[in-house]
């Protein structure tokens, strides 16, 4: 069946991939099979849940069929997407080198609207604010939709939140002000692309003869519009996924998008992937015994040639300190009789908030652990502070930015200054940035004045510079002439040190992109896509040997040879919110 799938490359065709079932090396092999066919990279898109896979998959490809592979469009949704937009965003109103906003960006925006309307942000949580938006844009509702919709309307005044479509709209005007997206933006904005502009969309169609979408149980109601749009010339496209590993329906994946697909296509031809090559015997008859109970679902007939297997062990604990002692203690005992590593142990939870109690044992113990999808190196206020510089050389309209470090390291702008900055922005419905530059014409004077002035001369001298020197040359320049690196160094601290070889980091590994063979632009702006586009599990690989600790989502595609699965209680796991 795995070469089946791999030699039939023409019409619409969906791999049903039941989990360990070799879904990767099919995938591997069906695009070197279509290069060796005399198809071109360039015309092959493929994409990925996350930039890891695309990585791993690409290096796969390159060792089959050479250098070629460096060309597919591979990688995920959204860095694909990016990736479209930076080439045609101007056709929609938007700069090239427009940003991309994360999540604390865009709580910080909102909080920023909730403080100059006078809203409670207890009543409009910035997350809650966020979350509803997202929700929105996935389900492909426009703002004047959702003030327009009785149904919609009635629900946020039920939930005491009558100003939810206000600050959509808000949220909207300011974004689009600063030059900035959102990760929903990236999915929304290329569907209004190819749907307002129909000469754009058939340019993508040509060019993408091989559309291939890999965990396709995941995507939702955009993705799914988009992917079809894409493929409606050629309909030369393959979906992979399994419905009984659909996890993200809290993101909005729907899961409808796989169980439908031989609707869209009726001449789909569909092949199941159904022995399994990971687990046992064991493993695999529980688990398909609970997944057959499900309402909805793609048949198959999941099988293993693995030896049988240990049993599963249940274990019941009386508290959540005790079920941490069981596991913790159950590892050591391990680790002593078979001689495992700790790095062969994972534990597996619901939310990260459950990881106290184990985290506690496990310290007890002297096992040394990690969790995966703590504080990334990406989120330190260091580096976030460094970013926002680049991020502004990059893109001066950027208001987010440019309200973080237009006073950091102190340089005489305080927040009286900045205030009038952004009134004066708002009330001329001008940019922070055009107000800093023509600081002269808004009557401000003497020592403020010339910081600001200084200040935004200085970040127009790196961003005329930034696109013709190479990403590595114009950060080192920016991060010594910002004062940030002297700022850190003569903090003596531990944490200050700390702080300061984490720039450092930061800097050397932009001296490896600005060194790589495989792309050809090296810029700043191309590097902070890449750092915008980055997921938990894109982060470096932790070799060390340790325990490891993370959600059951983000444990999704990783191989342990002993797991702990806790926090199964009703309510938690699954939870509420998924009944």
């Amino acid at each position: 069946v795995q070469r089946e799938a791999v030699v039939n490359t023409d019409g619409p065709m969906m791999i049903v991939a039941g989990a360990g079932s070799g879904k990767t090396r099919v995938l591997t092999y069906r695009i070197a099979h279509l290069i060796y066919k005399g198809v071109d990279a360039f015309n092959i898109l493929s994409l990925t849940f996350t930039n890891k896979a695309a990585r791993e998959m690409r290096e796969r490809i390159e060792k089959v069929v050479g250098n070629e592979a460096r060309n597919l469009w591979m990688g995920t949704f959204h860095s694909v997407f990016a990736k479209i937009l930076r080439v045609e965003a101007t056709k929609i109103g938007y700069p090239s080198n427009f940003t991309i906003y994360d999540s604390d960006d865009s709580k910080s925006l909102i909080k920023t609207i909730l403080k100059e309307e006078g809203l409670n942000p207890d009543v409009y949580k910035p997350g809650m604010v966020l979350s509803r938006i997202s929700l929105a844009k996935n389900n492909f509702i426009s703002v004047g939709e959702y003030q327009k919709s009785a149904e919609v309307q009635a629900d946020d005044i039920a939930a005491g939140k009558p100003k939810l479509g206000f600050l959509y709209e808000q949220y909207s005007k300011r974004c689009f002000h600063a030059g900035a997206m959102d990760f929903d933006d990236l999915l929304l904005k290329t569907f209004h692309l190819f749907n307002e502009h129909p000469d754009v969309l058939n340019k993508y169609q040509q060019k993408f003869k091989y559309v291939m979408v890999d965990e396709y149980q995941d995507t939702n109601h955009l993705q799914y519009l988009i992917i079809r749009k894409l493929a409606a010339v050629n309909r030369n496209l393959c979906v992979v996924g399994d419905d009984a590993q659909s996890i993200y329906a809290f993101r909005g994946a729907n899961i409808k998008n796989i169980l439908n697909v031989e609707k869209d296509y009726p001449d789909l031809k569909v092949f199941k992937l159904e022995q399994n090559y990971r687990s046992t015997k064991t493993i695999v008859e529980a688990a398909s015994n609970i997944i057959k109970k499900n309402k909805y679902q793609l048949e198959k007939n999941i099988w293993t040639d693995n030896e049988q297997g240990g049993k599963i062990k249940v274990f019941k604990a009386e508290s959540d300190n005790e079920e941490g002692s069981i596991v913790a203690h159950s590892i050591f005992e391990e680790k002593m009789n078979a001689r495992a590593k700790d790095s062969e142990f994972a534990i597996l939870y619901r939310t990260n908030s459950q990881s106290r109690a184990f985290e506690e044992s496990l310290r007890r113990l002297n096992i040394p652990y990690r969790i995966i999808g703590g504080l990334s190196f990406y989120q330190r206020k260091e580096i976030k502070d460094m970013l926002a510089y680049f991020r502004l050389v990059v893109n001066p309209v950027d208001e987010e930015a440019f309200k973080r470090v237009i006073n950091y390291p102190t340089r005489g702008i305080g927040d009286t200054t900045v205030n009038k900055i952004m009134l004066i922005s708002r009330q001329q419905d001008v940019t922070l940035w055009h107000v800093a530059r023509h600081i002269e014409q808004y009557g401000f004077e003497g020592r403020v004045k010339r910081a600001v002035s200084d200040w935004a001369d200085m970040i127009e001298g790196f961003s005329l510079q930034s696109e013709t020197k190479n990403a590595y040359d114009i950060a080192s320049e920016v991060a010594k002439a910002s004062g940030i690196l002297r700022h850190l160094y003569e903090d003596k601290t531990l944490e200050g040190v700390n702080r300061y070889d984490n720039v450092q980091e930061l800097l050397g590994a932009i001296k490896e992109f600005s060194e790589r063979t495989d792309i050809e632009e090296k810029t700043l702006a191309t590097f902070m896509q890449d750092v915008a586009l980055l997921t938990d599990s894109d982060q470096k690989d932790d070799n060390e040997d340790k325990v490891t600790m993370m959600t059951i989502h983000q444990a999704k595609g990783l191989e342990f040879p002993y797991v702990f699965v806790v926090g199964l209680e009703e309510n938690l796991f699954p939870s509420q919110m998924s009944l």
